[in-house]
């Protein structure tokens, strides 16, 4: 199952559960993202043929990243670009999350361990702006 989190005609999040299985390859993500998002199921024997990539100037102006939960239950916060809470969803083993605009927040709900893929290099402090987040009665998971 994929799952598209978007709001104000704006693709802010892409979910893949651990179950999704479709044939050949899938990509999710614009050709315009910065991060490329796709699945690949291949028969045995399928064949990629080796390769370099070549040195493409790219202008990267948003961080975009991939989480991969390894482990656990992790709950996603969603927030616009004003800050603002929009909605929750519940990451569980296997599932894959492409985070690509607005806002996002945390919560391990179990022990978790979790593989991050972003954009480099990091910028440090520069790279994002802390805030509050939700109240917990005032979540709202989809």
């Amino acid at each position: 199952m994929i799952e598209q989190i978007i709001h104000n005609e704006k693709l802010l999040s892409v979910i893949i559960r651990s179950h999704y299985k479709s044939e050949g390859i899938e990509f999710f993500t614009p050709d315009d993202f910065s991060q490329q998002l796709a699945y690949m199921n291949r028969a045995k024997d399928y064949v990629i043929p080796p390769h370099v990539h070549n040195a493409v100037q790219r202008d990267v102006h948003f961080t975009q990243e991939v989480l991969v939960i390894k482990s656990g239950k992790v709950r996603v916060d969603y927030y616009d670009d004003e800050k603002n809470y929009l909605e929750s969803r519940i990451l569980n083993q296997g599932d894959v999350v492409l985070l690509a605009y607005g806002g996002h927040g945390f919560e391990m709900l179990e022990d978790s361990e979790i593989i991050e893929v972003k954009q480099g290099p990091y910028a440090g402090e520069m790279d994002k702006v802390r805030f509050e987040p939700i109240e917990k009665n005032k979540l709202e998971i989809k």
